[in-house]
Formats: C-alpha cells, sequence, structure tokens
C-alpha cells in the first residue's frame, strides 16, 4: 500500500509540471488576435464633454437613479484605452441585442511559452453584471459554469478594493440594447469624496502638498518681478523631485511636481482637486512664459499632467480638440499651440513611463534647462487661423498638408536633446 501511494505521488510529481507546461502552452501564443492604437479625436472628446455635461452631479438628486447610454464606438474606445492603459494590451468589442462579444490581446513578460494573452468573450446582460456564455482563452475553451464561477471569484477578490465597492454601490444594472451599452446608476451624495479618496489618497495628497510648499518657497523668494519662464519655475522643482526619489518613487514624484505645476502655471487652485489644498501656501499670481508666450506654458503644462497621469493619446486629443474649438469661436486654430502641447505631452510621458526615465529627465531638469530645451522653434508654425482659413488651407485634420505639418513638428520635438 505504502509502495502504491509512493508511485502515484511519483506520477502526479511528474505529470503535473507536463500538464501545467501545456495548459500554457494552449493559453499562449506569439501574435496578438487584437492589434490595436487608442485613438483619440477631437469628436470623441466634444462626446465626452457633453456626457459629463448631462451627467453632471452638480444637477443629481441622490438616490433618484439615472442611465448613461453610450455608442459601440464609446465603449469600444473606452476599453481599448483602458486595457492599452493599464494592462499592455488591446481589445475590441462589438454589441450585439441583449450581448457584447469581447476580443483583447495582452503581452506577456518574456517567458518561454508566448509573448501574448489572446481572451475572447460572449456576455449576456442579467440581472445585475453580464455572465458568460462564451470563453476561450488562448486556444482553451472555458466551460460556461466555470468561467462564471471565476467571474463571481474575481468580483469577490475585488470588493476589498474601494474603487470596485464603490462601482457595484454605484451601478444597478447593465444592459445592452439599439446598439448602445446602457448603464443604469443610482447617484449618492457621497460619491464625490469617495472617489476623490481613490483618485487622490492621503499619500498623494501629502506628496501634492510637499511640492505646493516648495513652489510658494521658490516664488517667494525670486526675483519679486510678476513673470517668469518655465524653465527657471520647473528647475528647482525638479531638483527637489530628485531629492525626493532617493527614496521614493520617483514616477509618483515627477507626477506631483507636474500637477502642481500645471496648476501654478494655469492660475488655478488646487482646492478644486483637494479641498484640503485651500489651507495649504497659497501661490500668489504670476504669468509664467514659454517662449515668451503664456499660452505656450499653459498649453505645455496641462498637456504634461495629462500625459503624465493618463496617456499620450488623450493629450494629444485634447490639445487637438482645443485648437479646433478656438478656430471656431476662440482666438483661431494654430499650429504652434499644437507644439507646445505636443512637447508638453512628451515631457509628461518621459516623467512618467518608467523609474529610469523619470530619474534622467529629474537629473537633466534639475541641472538648468532654458525654454528651447522644452519647446523647439514654432514661430514660423501658421497659427490664429479661423475654421474658414483653416479648412481652405489645409482642409481638415486627416489632410495630407496637415500631417505634413504634424510630422515636422514632431521631428522637431524629437530633436531636442531633453526628448530623446
Amino acid at each position: 500500500m505504502i509502495r502504491y501511494i509512493a508511485y502515484t505521488f511519483l506520477l502526479l510529481l511528474i505529470a503535473v509540471p507536463f500538464v501545467l507546461a501545456g495548459i500554457l502552452y494552449l493559453v499562449m501564443a506569439d501574435q496578438p488576435t487584437v492589434n490595436r492604437v487608442a485613438e483619440f479625436t477631437p469628436a470623441h472628446i466634444e462626446r465626452a464633454k457633453h456626457i459629463i455635461k448631462t451627467n453632471d452631479p452638480r444637477t443629481m438628486k441622490p438616490g433618484v437613479l439615472r442611465t448613461l447610454a453610450l455608442s459601440q464606438e464609446e465603449v469600444d474606445l473606452t476599453v481599448n484605452y483602458l486595457a492599452s492603459r493599464y494592462a499592455r494590451g488591446s481589445s475590441r468589442i462589438v454589441l450585439q441585442p441583449g450581448k457584447a462579444m469581447l476580443s483583447a490581446s495582452f503581452e506577456l513578460p518574456s517567458n518561454p511559452f508566448g509573448r501574448f494573452l489572446n481572451i475572447s468573450a460572449l456576455l449576456h446582460e442579467s440581472d445585475g453584471f453580464p455572465v458568460f456564455d462564451q470563453l476561450q482563452i488562448g486556444q482553451l475553451s472555458i466551460p460556461e459554469w466555470l468561467a462564471d464561477m471565476l467571474f463571481e471569484y474575481a468580483l469577490r477578490q475585488l470588493n476589498a478594493r474601494e474603487d470596485y465597492r464603490i462601482a457595484s454601490d454605484t451601478v444597478k444594472k447593465i444592459s445592452v440594447a439599439d446598439g448602445r451599452f446602457i448603464v443604469t446608476y443610482d447617484w449618492q451624495a457621497d460619491l464625490p469624496d469617495r472617489i476623490r479618496s481613490i483618485l487622490l489618497p492621503h499619500e498623494e495628497q501629502a506628496r501634492l502638498k510637499a511640492y505646493q510648499e516648495r513652489l510658494a518657497e521658490n516664488v517667494r523668494s525670486g526675483s519679486g518681478t510678476a513673470e517668469m519662464t518655465l524653465a527657471d519655475v520647473m528647475a528647482p522643482l525638479f531638483r527637489f523631485a530628485a531629492e525626493r526619489s532617493t527614496s521614493g518613487d520617483a514616477v509618483a514624484e515627477n507626477r506631483a511636481a507636474i500637477v502642481v505645476l500645471a496648476f501654478f502655471v494655469n492660475g488655478k487652485g488646487l482646492g478644486v482637486i483637494v479641498p484640503a489644498a485651500r489651507d495649504w501656501p497659497q501661490l500668489p499670481p504670476h504669468k509664467v512664459l514659454l517662449d515668451g508666450r503664456e499660452d505656450f506654458s499653459q498649453h505645455f503644462t496641462i498637456s504634461a499632467a495629462i500625459a503624465a497621469n493618463a496617456a499620450a493619446p488623450l493629450s494629444n486629443a485634447i490639445g487637438l480638440y482645443k485648437e479646433v474649438d478656438d478656430s471656431r469661436s476662440g482666438s483661431g486654430f494654430s499650429f504652434n499651440d499644437i507644439a507646445a502641447d505636443r512637447a508638453g505631452t512628451r515631457f509628461g510621458v518621459l516623467a512618467a513611463n518608467n523609474n529610469e526615465s523619470a530619474l534622467k529627465l529629474q537629473r537633466q531638469v534639475a541641472a538648468g534647462i532654458r525654454d528651447s530645451d522644452i519647446l523647439p522653434r514654432v514661430a514660423d508654425l501658421p497659427e490664429f487661423m479661423p475654421e474658414t482659413e483653416f479648412r481652405k488651407r489645409f482642409g481638415g485634420i486627416d489632410s495630407p498638408a496637415y500631417k505634413r505639418i504634424m510630422d515636422e513638428i514632431e521631428r522637431r520635438i524629437a530633436a531636442l536633446p531633453l526628448y530623446r
């Protein structure tokens, strides 16, 4: 009997690694089944503004059910962006009556079985969250009962996270009808504070406060003039980031520095996102110039903050949206504003891409920079074009003439030593 048990144990010991290797071989692949770039357009930003406006929390009564209807394109774009931003992947969603089909590919760390994890799933609506009709991971088909059980287990694990609890408490039903993804939700009075606590936990608020205090000291001990250059403001702030990064997270330090910088340059108080900041040292109003212009520094810092905390495609789209909007009713479409946006985006990406990139950028900026180190020559670019003139000269944002100017802007930015 003991010999039989020993043989069985030995066989299991030999077989289990082979079984696991076989499963890994089935679920991993050398090529992705979905390979898409998360791209935003001004139209997407326009639609997002409309959604935010129609779901303005200031107009909502607590306890009243509301619905949010998103088109397939909007859901597809959002999920693909999230996959790209947080999971090194891409996805595609197709809505069907009462159902949604999801395909996704995620890049994996280096391993002998495959570079990608490919997933396809068909889900149908229920009284609560959707349930599986089909789930396939690589070449491995998962039975429906097992897929639902794994989903329920994942939800139980997520319940320990405050962001999931917020979603669970707020979202009452998800359905698909008429080609739209419909979310029924219950707005609660404490929701803004709960969301704020996730987006800006205590540790992050303390980090922002440190940079606010240091920037206030720098400004008060400056020349006393009402104007300063963006480069002169950035250098000491990034020296402070380099000091703090010796025992901390360089990416987190850079993000905090850029956020505080962006609010200061754009004349806004951090109190709009951190109520406690109203009691922090306040910054006296100053005009911060980049290449002699205040609007360039504003474009640059906003784009840098978005890119450092979100992603470059979103930052690029917001900048382009503003210029399209300006061409209709504002100062006009300006390629040099776009250049400031793209340079800021590049700065934000390098500041928060990874720890090595973050530390390198800190050292370069802390050593001292000029405006020309962060923004290339832009004076020769067309600007202040009303919509009619822009369309007459360039046709639109998809035209070859427009793309030639954009390629030249990207070439100039890439040529700056700071961005190599």
